[in-house]
């Protein structure tokens, strides 16, 4: 059991600390203090809960499987809601050093405790030794002479000998703490310090700084939420008629996800009665949209963890997958909350000019990509200056956007319609008529006359054929043969329609309403006519 149940099950740093963090918290403690010394290999944990007396010790702390839900209880004096479960987490202790030591007394007791060596354990399961046979090798008070100055009442547990995950630096440790316990929204008073400092979502400060939204289901706030300092848009609002809260946010970039110092990611992560218990829920109904690489949050579903409810897999670190309740959770943020945030984030990303979910029917394809194409090209005029100047550009540069999308994707029909014609008219060895020919000679000529004035020698123009002169009404004239076709639909006369809209495009010009609907539609007409003409 040791073995299955503690050693080998447990392989995350941050979730052992979890467990002992876990205790101290059902032990109404008020501070956790990790001290780690990368050094000499050894950290410890001490915390001011009300700490054990040699019967507690014997009969529940080293008691695998003792719950301190035994007889209906739910909450600790301080009516804080248990954590601890199964009685198992405590063997997380044993998966991290070699040699763990134990000291806890209760106020105005003396410590008791004890010393659990690895290696003797070793040798105790290889020798099938039962408890009776494997006594605890005795403290040696001297290893807390510093920590149990002025320490009244709960527990210190101190690890030597390591093993490698202590050499993840102090501020990694204090990002992931920062991340996973949220103990300190539900109770103020309790703190969790590492080498002296308090673990508080200023640790988070690159995370909360990178966020641009943020939803808040059930009316939910907390210190970290109330953190974000560069919002886009204020808090969207979300209800929900389950009894659910927390938050959802979304990034600038998805590498802001990416905490910094650790090979750690934010992700959407569920905890209930303030610990993490499930991380990146997402993965329980993916939708890979790109959305869902910009995102991360706190859900908070505390009915989960209800009397006689043990929905956590043995390890603490997930949830048993066919739990009633998770279903839930998982139903209604799967049909309700992220299909109402993909919408909004898509929307407002829009909004701001920058990559949207393409996958939303909200814009074509066409047009999404001609906005990731000014948004790359406004950032040769952005400037990270606070002048009067930058924020009047920017201005400009808003207003410009759906100009911009809209110009550079009928500058792209343009191009191609007009190029296939040519191709077509080079390929079938199409004549062109007196007037076509010196429509192109006029056009020639205005460019080697701009060519002497800018001094310039060498060819600037793909080809010396004619038809790269001409415009679409030429080139129309030229397929067709004559304007008039009986009442047939006519290429010629919708790319004379075209020509003056399509001049405005191509001169960078900006198109009214009326303008923009009437290129569409005779745009619609000049694809269908080369699509027949090219036979697809």
């Amino acid at each position: 059991m040791l073995n299955h149940l503690g050693r080998n099950l447990y392989r995350n740093f941050i979730t052992v600390l979890g467990e002992a963090i876990s205790n101290s918290w059902d032990a109404d403690a008020k501070n956790v203090w990790i001290s780690i010394d990368r050094e000499s290999r050894t950290f410890s944990i001490k915390d001011d809960g009300v700490g054990m007396d040699e019967d507690d010790f014997q009969n529940r702390f080293l008691k695998i499987g003792y719950s301190k839900r035994a007889k209906g209880r739910i909450a600790t004096p301080r009516n804080r809601p248990f954590i601890g479960a199964k009685g198992i987490g405590k063997l997380a202790l044993l998966s991290c050093a070699r040699r763990i030591s134990i000291f806890t007394k209760k106020r105005g007791g003396d410590y008791v405790g004890g010393v659990i060596d690895n290696a003797g354990l070793d040798e105790a399961i290889t020798s099938d030794l039962t408890p009776e046979k494997y006594p605890l090798e005795p403290f040696d008070p001297t290893l807390v002479a510093e920590l149990s100055n002025k320490h009244k009442h709960g527990t210190i547990i101190v690890f030597e000998d390591a093993k490698e995950q202590i050499r993840n630096s102090v501020a990694h440790i204090k990002k992931m703490l920062a991340m996973s316990f949220r103990f300190s929204l539900i109770d103020e008073s309790f703190t969790i310090h590492v080498n002296g400092d308090k673990v508080t979502v200023n640790d988070l400060k690159d995370l909360l700084d990178a966020t641009e939204f943020v939803w808040c289901i059930n009316g939910y706030e907390d210190e970290f939420v109330s953190g974000f300092g560069n919002l886009r848009h204020k808090a969207f609002a979300m209800t929900a008629a389950l009894d659910v809260r927390g938050f959802i946010s979304s990034v600038q970039k998805p590498r802001n996800l990416k905490i910094v110092g650790t090979d750690e990611r934010a992700t959407v992560d569920l905890f209930v009665n303030g610990r993490l218990r499930e991380r990146n829920i997402l993965r329980h109904i993916p939708t890979q949209r790109i959305v869902e690489s910009y995102l991360y949050g706190q859900v908070h579903f505390d009915v989960m963890d209800g009397l006689g409810k043990d929905p956590f897999t043995s390890s603490r670190e997930g949830i048993v997958d066919d739990d009633v309740d998770f279903k839930e959770l998982l139903a209604y943020l799967k049909g309700e909350a992220f299909p109402r945030i993909f919408d909004m984030w898509d929307k407002y990303r829009l909004k701001r000019g920058e990559e949207g979910d393409e996958d939303n029917p909200r814009k074509s394809k066409k047009e999404r990509k001609a906005l990731d194409l000014y948004a790359a090209s406004r950032e040769d005029y952005e400037s990270d200056s606070e002048s009067e100047e930058s924020d009047q550009v920017a201005a400009w540069l808003d207003k410009l956007r759906d100009d911009a999308e809209f110009n550079l994707s009928s500058y792209a029909d343009c191009f191609l319609s007009e190029n296939l014609v040519r191709r077509f008219i080079k390929e079938k060895n199409i004549q062109l008529k007196e007037g076509v020919k010196s429509e192109a000679a006029k056009w020639r000529q205005r460019e080697a006359d701009k060519k002497g004035k800018a001094n310039l020698s060498f060819s600037i123009r793909q080809g010396e054929d004619d038809l790269g002169y001409l415009g679409m009404d030429e080139l129309a004239l030229t397929v067709e043969g004559k304007k008039d076709r009986g009442g047939k639909q006519s290429l010629c006369d919708d790319a004379i329609a075209y020509a003056p809209v399509r001049n405005v495009v191509g001169h960078t010009g900006l198109l009214t309403k009326n303008g923009k609907a009437h290129l569409r539609l005779k745009y619609e007409n000049i694809k269908g006519r080369i699509r027949s003409l090219l036979g697809i």
